[in-house]
């Protein structure tokens, strides 16, 4: 008797996934555990692992195609013999021409004329998404796998400005990408490529690797980006920090890090002013009513934003506990789409050698992003008894990218101000 292995459910909102690219092939032997494919949806990127240990029986979809939680993905026999050719299972043959060929045939379609055309393959967020802004998706070009429109497509729709309606063509290998898409956008830019030499090394984007740089286009488009930097005196922070180590680690079970201080300093800053914790609508500001704060967190596959949801809510402990928490889950890749998504504002941390400041890019479709510096000892001028004196103190930049849209230098600077103050003032309670 064979085993099923079916598209997992990512979360309460996710109802389909694609399967982007599969790591075994028919007739290999697995074992428990071990990954099998992995899938990709608008809001996360997951691996789908062996139930038991056998033979791969059959696999029932092709790379890039698009399935419904639920559905069958793979079957395993646990008293299969490994095959000593898979690559002349007819099953596997099948699967993939299958799918080469209707990605290869997928360019040479002729589009019909406007509302007569099939509806392209969307997902649920990317269709609530258009929706919402008004996007007709039978004019936008998917980017995704096997020519998904994907929630980046919609989003960079909305944004483009009004054009004429262009005459119908027939779409072709190499033509333009329709208009008023991410795909036409930087079709028009005419970017180089570089060719390959000689002893060059190819390493193909992952499917987190693809989601982010995808999303980081979209945001440098969507939002004039607009920085500015915080230098802040920690001397009282990391006192308190030091004072409390040893206690909290013994209590906790996991070390005290700068991080918890940040975000809390970041809610109180977000309470005063409460246009940095808001979102771009159809020519509204919304600004949002729980304060939900994205950690980015550096995992091997890939840099990832898991949230933290009623910051506000949490004290200093209790902010550290759900960083450490995300942080372990998001290294065992045990995050769901439902960690990822509803966050208000975000935190960056790149680490102890993360240099003297840098600004990040804003994560959509929030209008802010903190970035911490690297923590180093300096000599500052200090103010003791009315005379200056040169002292050593532990020095970091804060800096703040914000969304000039709606965030003037006014707010922004002043959002910025409060936080560097709070952390100054290292008045948190442990």
């Amino acid at each position: 008797m064979t085993i099923a292995v079916s598209m997992p459910r990512m979360g309460e909102s996710v109802v389909e996934g694609t399967v982007e690219r599969w790591l075994v092939s028919e007739g290999d032997r697995v074992e428990k555990d071990q990954i099998l494919c992995e899938v990709t949806t608008d809001k996360v990127d997951a691996e789908v692992p062996a139930p038991e240990s056998g033979v791969v029986a059959r696999i029932l979809v092709a790379e890039g195609t698009t399935v419904k939680v639920g559905e069958e993905l793979i079957q395993l026999d646990p008293q299969g013999e490994p095959a000593a050719a898979a690559a002349s299972s007819p099953s596997t043959a099948a699967v993939a021409t299958a799918g080469s060929a209707s990605r290869e045939a997928a360019p040479a379609e002729v589009p019909a004329a406007r509302g007569e055309a099939a509806e392209p393959r969307v997902s649920p967020l990317a269709r609530r998404i258009a929706e919402d802004q008004g996007v007709d998706l039978g004019g936008v070009a998917g980017t995704g796998p096997g020519g998904r429109v994907t929630r980046a497509d919609v989003i960079a729709a909305a944004a483009a400005p009004p054009r004429p309606a262009a005459a119908p063509v027939a779409a072709a290998v190499g033509a333009a990408p329709a208009p008023g898409t991410l795909g036409e956008f930087l079709y028009q830019m005419k970017i180089p490529k570089a060719p390959l030499r000689e002893g060059d090394k190819e390493i193909p984007f992952s499917a987190i690797r693809r989601r982010v740089a995808e999303h980081m286009v979209v945001s440098k488009i969507v939002s004039p980006h607009v920085g500015t930097v915080a230098e802040l005196d920690l001397q009282r922070l990391v006192a308190l920090r030091n004072k409390h180590k040893q206690s909290f680690a013994a209590a906790n079970g996991f070390g005290l890090t700068f991080l918890p201080f940040i975000i809390a300093a970041t809610v109180r800053g977000l309470k005063r002013f409460p246009r940095m914790n808001a979102t771009v609508g159809d020519q509204v500001i919304i600004e949002r009513a729980g304060i939900h704060v994205g950690v980015a967190v550096e995992t091997e596959r890939g840099l990832v934003v898991p949230v933290i949801r009623n910051a506000a809510n949490l004290s200093l402990v209790g902010l550290a506990q759900a960083i450490e928490d995300l942080a372990r889950r998001a290294r065992d890749r045990q995050l769901s789409a439902d960690d990822m998504q509803g966050g208000t504002f975000t935190v960056s941390n790149p680490g102890r050698q993360g240099n003297l400041y840098g600004f990040a890019v804003i994560n959509q479709p929030q209008v802010g992003i903190l970035r911490m510096g690297e923590i180093r000892k300096r000599p500052v001028v200090v103010e003791r008894d009315g005379e200056d004196t040169i002292a050593i103190r532990p020095m970091m930049h804060l800096a703040l990218s914000y969304d000039h849209r709606i965030i003037d230098g006014v707010t922004g600077n002043s959002f910025l101000y409060a936080v560097a103050k709070e952390l100054e003032a290292a008045e948190f309670e442990l």
